[in-house]
């Protein structure tokens, strides 16, 4: 597929007042047919080309955890993605719904192929997602980030597919995932698991899950032969700021506390 589509197709549609009034509810919603078949079909593309067909031949990203291999998207430097992650940052920006109308801007965006559980891996990635909460690894001051999370192909339960805890984005920051030890949030948190998860989500290739990195979520292990192909863009307030703590996902050298993320890695969207 060459790298310049069609510019009359559009990336991906805007998102529904049904869908943000769901995401206001419940800190998640899902996105049915929001991508693009020719953006999907070029993410995937690109994501073989990087990881190979076994999504793990790769690199390590530096991300050691089970839940899935990463592979930094690049997406701002492919004019079809830039424009994608774009369109993204508007329907952002109306979910997040901040009333002094402070923008959204870009975090990250990286390919997540959760690998085969039966399959000896070279990178990690091929275990269940305990449920967690993002935020508190992102070392950032504010809420209002969110994931959208793209299906490349259609998935089900077998693939190891999220559920939500709908609501749990109103309990607060409750830690990181590395201090749970041998359990996860809902047990450290049991009155986050009396809130009750959503069933494992299935999606069609383009479908999108976005939530709230206040939101507990996790997954299943991939019990199929193959890996499970995503692409996810991240986005922030238009106004935040790092906090000061060691961050994964941005490097700090030479910034100061309470300094905005507004340097060129972080360009506003909307």
């Amino acid at each position: 597929m060459p790298d310049a589509l069609d510019a009359a197709t559009k990336p991906c549609r805007t998102v529904t007042k049904d869908e943000v009034a769901h995401y206001a509810r419940h800190g998640w919603a899902k996105l049915d047919g929001f991508v693009s078949p020719e953006i999907v079909a070029k993410l995937l593309e690109i994501a073989r080309g990087r990881m190979g067909d076994d999504g793990d031949s790769n690199e390590a990203y530096g991300l050691n955890q089970p839940y899935f291999n990463a592979e930094y998207g690049a997406g701002l430097t492919i004019p079809p993605i830039r424009g994608l992650i774009e369109e993204i940052g508007a329907s952002a920006k109306l979910l997040m719904d901040r009333k002094s109308g402070v923008g959204v801007r870009y975090f990250t965006d990286f390919f997540a192929p959760k690998l085969p559980a039966s399959k000896k891996t070279k990178n990690a990635g091929n275990g269940p997602t305990a449920f967690h909460q993002d935020f508190i690894t992102f070392a950032v001051d504010r809420t209002g980030g969110m994931t959208f999370w793209i299906a490349l192909e259609d998935y089900g339960p077998e693939f190891g597919t999220m559920s939500f805890v709908s609501g749990s984005h109103r309990m607060g920051v409750m830690g990181s995932y590395h201090t749970y030890g041998a359990g996860d949030l809902l047990d450290v948190f049991p009155e986050v698991r009396a809130l009750g998860t959503s069933e494992p989500m299935r999606y069609r290739a383009g479908d999108v899950t976005v939530h709230s990195h206040l939101t507990a979520h996790g997954a299943g292990a991939n019990l199929m032969d193959r890996p499970r192909w995503a692409y996810l863009v991240l986005t922030q307030p238009a106004d935040v700021c790092w906090n000061g703590a060691p961050a994964e996902a941005f490097d700090t050298t030479g910034m100061k506390l309470n300094q905005r993320l507004d340097d060129a890695r972080f360009p506003q969207l909307a």
